[in-house]
């Protein structure tokens, strides 16, 4: 799907930049054509050798080289690639980027070029999360640079959390879907996400322990595989997945509005752990506490956005996907779930307190459709939502084959 193609790839240094090798070699067997250039500071990691052997041609290192700009100028090398790639993508280099600077090669490069860039960020947690890293992203982002992770997990530092390499297949996937190459270019999909709130009065609310992790993690992997992805999300901690079309709710019925407003769309993963019930009349002031004693509340039931969707008279989805977070019962209590809703697939998962699951890094769940329970064993929520984009890809294409 990328035979012939042509990826100018920009190593930036850190210990990251191993996996850079590994890039190369999957885009090789891709039929792309990898063009490298190493920063001073990648070739503490990685040798100038082991990058052009593997990408059989010139590694190019240094801004100021006669030779080089003899044989094909700064000017030229930034213009020749379909896509400049940018792996791992430091700190440093982001903020050269976002600045517009260009006191070496790989910067010099990046301001010269009129190729789409996609980068891949991978550095300290401390480091992503810095204010000054943020405010660099939102530049490159308003400037039309792409984003693939980073991913969440253990680092060398022996930190934890957001600043890992994206690993080099889901690189590889960026690079086909920043080519409209991937298995779902052409194709929208709705993710609903995150918890909703349901105000008690302007200080208090219902709601449930969702961080929306699962549901970032999903919509990234299908945006990876080339999908435009319509990103309606409660209050959630989770990072917003970046390059969604992203709408912001606080309450379950704005949520199905919003659900609604996304329509049509090829699939719909609905994602969210949706409050079942709304206060009635919640107070505009702060409840008090009073001698005559505990307020009571009335409840009411929220829309049942799943089923909504799942029942659509002009614009149902081709596939419409739940989620069922139980505390027992997981498997019956979940395919009973998809016969009421009405939708196609149910992914269940045990939320008990003692599994970790809900707001951690690690999701196990059972994917249930008409054709029975598809146990998966446990892993990460960024691999939990890879295998269900997959799968969400290999149901729209068998489906517009039928």
């Amino acid at each position: 799907m990328m035979q012939g193609k042509r990826v100018l790839l920009i190593i930036g240094g850190g210990i990251a930049a191993f996996k850079s090798l590994d890039l190369i070699r999957r885009l090789k067997e891709r039929g792309v054509a990898v063009t490298p250039v190493l920063t001073r500071a990648a070739e503490e990691f990685v040798t100038p050798l082991s990058v052009s052997a593997l990408a059989g041609e010139k590694c190019y290192r240094d801004l100021f080289d006669l030779t080089d700009e003899a044989e094909m100028g700064h000017i030229q090398l930034s213009r020749v690639a379909d896509l400049v790639v940018v792996a791992p993508a430091t700190a440093d280099l982001m903020a050269k980027m976002a600045q517009g600077l260009a006191g070496d090669l790989a910067s010099t490069l990046l301001l010269a070029t009129d190729t789409p860039v996609l980068v891949a960020p991978a550095m300290n947690v401390r480091m992503w999360e810095h204010a000054a890293t943020q405010r660099n992203i939102q530049t490159l982002q308003g400037d039309g640079v792409l984003f693939v992770g980073p991913n969440e997990g253990d680092m060398a530092c022996g930190e934890h959390g957001p600043g890992r390499l994206s690993e080099p297949l889901e690189i590889v996937a960026a690079i086909e879907a920043a080519f409209g190459t991937g298995p779902l270019a052409s194709k929208r999909v709705l993710v609903t996400s995150g918890p909703t709130h349901e105000p008690i009065d302007p200080v208090r609310y219902i709601a449930n322990r969702s961080s929306g992790s699962q549901g970032t993690a999903i919509a990234q992997a299908l945006m990876r595989q080339g999908a435009e992805v319509v990103f309606v999300t409660g209050p959630a901690d989770a990072a917003r997945p970046q390059g969604a079309q992203i709408v912001e709710v606080q309450t379950a019925r704005e949520m199905l509005e919003a659900a609604q407003a996304a329509l049509p769309v090829d699939a719909a993963i609905c994602a969210a752990a949706v409050a079942d019930w709304h206060v009635i009349g919640a107070s505009d002031q702060k409840l008090k506490k009073s001698k005559d004693g505990t307020p009571a509340l009335e409840f009411g039931e929220n829309p049942d956005i799943l089923k909504t969707i799942a029942n659509h008279q002009t614009a149902r989805p081709t596939l419409v996907v739940g989620f069922a977070a139980e505390t027992n019962d997981v498997i019956d209590n979940a395919t009973a779930k998809r016969l009421r809703k009405g939708c196609d697939w149910i992914v269940a998962n045990d939320v008990r307190p003692e599994t970790g699951i809900m707001g951690g890094d690690e999701n196990a769940v059972t994917l249930i459709s008409a054709e029975g329970a598809d146990t998966w064993p446990r892993m990460s929520k960024t691999d939990v939502a890879r295998r269900l984009a997959t799968a969400v890809s290999d149901a729209l294409t068998k489906a517009s084959q039928t």
